[in-house]
């Protein structure tokens, strides 16, 4: 078929309905050996209106054609891309029109099923490989073995019932095992604290601890990266915005792509479409690393000063205790 004639489709009267235009029009544009950027606008220009009118089958069929395609518009990829993993798959696993950021923004508002269909790709990225391996395994740290993390919990007598009611609910057990290992990893003043991160580089703990979904975890993490305490790292993280992390993450050197995955695994809702993302980036790469570092000088002298604060009233408390004391001795001695 010539490029003429996938011109022609968009003003064929006679196609019928938009499901077998917008199926015609792909076909059409899959078989053009090079399409030009004009063909490209023109596939996009005609398809992304018919999107939502087409049915399952249809999407399906046009996601399996451009995943075949050297050259498939990016913009209908993409919209493709956010469907259910039945129809997104062919494109996830074989198309080069969607970038490794793309591929991590829909990890992050897809999880796992989107994140299998990325992990057989022939080329992935390795930081995107680690954090489907997270996904996976979101601990991948070294626990102690299934059966010893069983006794942390006291066991309970169960009640007497049926056979069918002591039978274990899977769903209910494994929310156990996360809930003690959980409690393991708590920061500094919440218990005893267990660093199943100790020594590993600082962006694997902060990569990792971020995608447990526990806050703390990585607001623990954070804090030991900038030497910063654990109210202040806290009040980095919990701001409407990824504004104050942007400069962390800068303090720290890391590149856009590890910054990116940090902050889509903190503020998800911050990026819903590819628009957000590239904001995203462009702040990231104009943020000077000084101004970063003067923006981490502050916490830390904030930290330092609430030290100091905090010493002063020990300290005048404790001379007080000591100056009653030596009131009730005099009292005594005078009686």
């Amino acid at each position: 078929m010539s490029s003429s004639d996938f011109r022609h489709i968009a003003i064929r009267t006679e196609a019928g309905k938009a499901e077998r235009l917008f199926r015609a029009a792909v076909s059409a544009f899959c078989s053009l050996t090079r399409p030009s950027r004009r063909e490209i606008a023109q596939l996009e220009d005609l398809t992304l209106p018919l999107f939502d009118e087409v049915s399952v089958e249809s999407r399906r069929y046009v996601a399996a054609a451009l995943s075949e395609c050297e050259y498939a518009p990016a913009a209908l990829v993409r919209r493709l891309a956010e469907e259910p993993v039945e129809i997104a798959a062919p494109l996830l696993i074989r198309t080069n029109a969607l970038s490794d950021i793309d591929l991590i923004a829909l990890i992050g508002r897809h999880g796992l099923p989107h994140a299998r269909a990325i992990a057989r790709r022939k080329e992935l990225n390795p930081t995107i490989a680690q954090l489907i391996r997270a996904l996976e395994k979101p601990t991948l740290v070294k626990t102690r073995p299934a059966e010893t993390v069983a006794k942390l919990a006291p066991v309970k007598a169960e009640p007497t019932s049926t056979t069918e009611d002591r039978r274990p609910d899977p769903g209910v057990a494994e929310e156990d095992a996360r809930r003690r290992l959980r409690s393991m990893m708590r920061p500094a003043g919440e218990g005893v604290a267990v660093n199943l991160f100790l020594g590993q580089p600082t962006y694997v703990k902060l990569r990792e601890t971020a995608l447990t979904g526990n806050a703390a975890f990585f607001q623990t993490a954070l804090a030991d990266a900038l030497d910063i305490d654990f109210a202040m790292a806290r009040s980095v993280t919990e701001q409407s915005s990824y504004a104050a992390l942007l400069a962390a993450l800068k303090a720290l050197d890391l590149g856009e792509d590890r910054a990116f995955l940090i902050a889509v695994a903190l503020y998800p809702g911050e990026f819903p479409h590819p628009q957000a993302i590239r904001l995203f980036l462009d702040r990231y790469r104009l943020l000077h690393r000084e101004a970063a570092l003067d923006k981490v000088r502050g916490w830390k002298a904030e930290t330092l000063s609430r030290a100091i604060r905090g010493n002063a009233i020990e300290t005048a408390g404790g001379g007080r205790q000591a100056s009653n004391g030596d009131e009730k001795a005099a009292d005594r001695k005078a009686s």
